[in-house]
């Protein structure tokens, strides 16, 4: 049996998800420029409109299940 997929659920999977791909994101980005202050910029960037597209995502599946 799955729980139902509540708006806080959603975020809470955004946000652990996000971590994990910032990190690669950061890490990459290190790898490409060799620059920190860019690659957390990338990062961090990428962390915020990620979140908000995957929390999105995630409440248009949950409309059609």
């Amino acid at each position: 049996m799955h729980p139902r997929e509540t708006r806080l659920r959603s975020i809470a999977k955004a946000v652990s998800w996000r971590l994990v791909g910032s990190l690669d994101t950061l890490v990459l980005s290190y790898l490409f420029t060799g620059n920190v202050a860019v690659a957390s910029s990338i990062a961090g960037t990428e962390t915020v409109t990620k979140t908000v597209l995957y929390d999105l995502h995630e409440r248009g599946w949950a409309w059609f299940a």
